[in-house]
């Protein structure tokens, strides 16, 4: 029987797109209490469900696909600009395919406005009511107001007029550096992207026995199952190592492998890759918020995974691309192997001087290469001690040089001093473990 948590998701997710929800209205509708009415809708939100706007309250949207996450909703744009629903609520809910600056004449500005687009422009009512006309939403910078035939037409064709503070520059920036924040997210894979759902896996039951065990393994020539309880909850898994030697009459929970790993579909990839790396494990269960069986990811899966992603247009560039893209190496005479970096903008904090995270990142990026150039293999971070940074202006060059104090066969210790203008202006020390690439 479905908990009344999942009952207010289903009931949320039964709702038409466009409808407002509140607390008070899904606790007396369900008879349940407003907390839990809180807490499952702020997971009906966490999974794109509903959305909540300041002074509009929470609706219920269309659920993005991966695909089309660089289209942004109107709902969104609200919360990008800080700004005020205007009219038009009921149409929150749709997504914008592109964005138009009306600094110009109002002709001109039509030819451009089209159905599904946003019109940010100053205040012009009447440029406000055509774009409304041909199916585009408005966005008033200036933090100005429009008049009431405007908003009774916004609510008409369900589009939303809103007013922002900001102005048109300040405003398309914004809505630019979201659809890009967007873009790289598009990118990320996540473990809901790749795994072997729950209808398609073998597993065991706590009251099976080992013989089981060797049912399945015969089936399938598998030899790791998840372990479940009466309610569907991983409890543990059983891998061949655990079954050696053992009778076949024994109960599969005296012989699993308690409160095994696991991850959930929102996990990235990457991170579930480290994890099966680390722990030298070979399946891990996918499961939900309650601990229960969704699937299973293999590391067959996660490589095949990751390869995917090397074979893809780049689309968004993050700080890590940055760094790759001005880390260079120094040609060298000595054994030393140096690198070579220069401080941008997107590197500093607010003082204009290189970030601490950037300045870990050129460390393991550094030490990274050069295991790399020896052939040794990639690394998987354990920790990072940082002895001392001192403030690098933006614009500088610095130059990182790593040093291997101690390595073995699967790890490895990395001493990485910064240099500006032959002085050390920054120093740490890593541990990593060693993979083969």
């Amino acid at each position: 029987m479905a908990t009344k948590h999942e009952q207010i998701l289903s009931y949320i997710e039964s709702l038409s797109v466009g409808n407002k929800i509140s607390v008070r209205q899904i606790a007396k509708e369900l008879n349940v209490s407003e907390g839990t009415a809180y807490r499952a809708i702020k997971e009906a939100e966490n999974k794109g469900l509903v959305s909540t706007i300041e002074r509009v309250g929470t609706i219920r949207i269309e659920r993005k696909q991966k695909e089309n996450f660089e289209n942004l909703t109107f709902a969104e744009i609200v919360s990008i600009v800080d700004g005020q629903v205007l009219g038009g609520r009921d149409g929150l809910y749709k997504t914008l395919n592109k964005f138009v600056i009306g600094a110009m004449e109002l002709d001109a500005m039509m030819r451009y406005t089209e159905k599904d687009s946003l019109l940010i422009v100053g205040n012009r009512p009447e440029a406000h009511q055509l774009a409304l006309k041909e199916g585009a939403a408005v966005l008033i910078t200036g933090g100005f107001d429009t008049d009431d035939y405007t908003k009774q037409l916004a609510d008409e064709k369900q589009l939303p007029i809103i007013s922002t503070s900001y102005d048109t520059f300040t405003v398309a920036a914004m809505i630019n550096r979201a659809i890009y924040d967007q873009l790289i997210k598009k990118e990320i894979i996540l473990v809901g992207d790749i795994y072997t759902n729950v209808d398609e896996t073998y597993f065991l039951r706590t009251k099976d026995f080992v013989e089981k065990w060797h049912q399945w393994e015969q089936k399938t020539t598998h030899s790791r199952y998840p372990v479940l309880d009466d309610n569907n909850k991983v409890v543990g898994i059983v891998t061949s190592k655990d079954v050696i030697g053992k009778s076949r009459d024994m109960p599969i929970d005296k012989v699993m492998t308690k409160n095994p790993l696991t991850v959930m579909k929102e996990t990235s990839l990457a991170y579930a890759a480290h994890m099966m790396v680390w722990e030298g494990i070979e399946i891990m269960p996918v499961v939900d918020q309650h601990h229960q069986l969704l699937g299973l990811i293999s590391r067959q899966d996660v490589l095949k995974g990751l390869q995917h992603v090397q074979k893809q247009p780049q689309v968004g560039e993050t700080i890590d691309d940055i760094i790759s893209n001005y880390f260079e190496q120094l040609p060298s005479e000595s054994q030393h192997t140096m690198y070579r970096a220069e401080i941008t903008p997107q590197m500093t904090n607010q003082f204009g001087t290189l970030s601490y995270g950037v300045f870990v990142s050129y460390v393991i990026e550094a030490a990274r290469r050069m295991l790399r150039q020896m052939k040794k293999g990639d690394l998987v971070l354990e920790h990072i001690n940082v002895y001392f940074i001192k403030p690098i202006q933006l614009e500088t060059m610095v130059t990182f040089l790593p040093t291997i104090v101690d390595i073995g066969r699967k790890s490895v210790k990395v001493d990485v001093e910064a240099y500006h203008e032959k002085k050390v202006v920054g120093k740490a020390m890593l541990v990593a473990q060693l993979i083969d690439r």
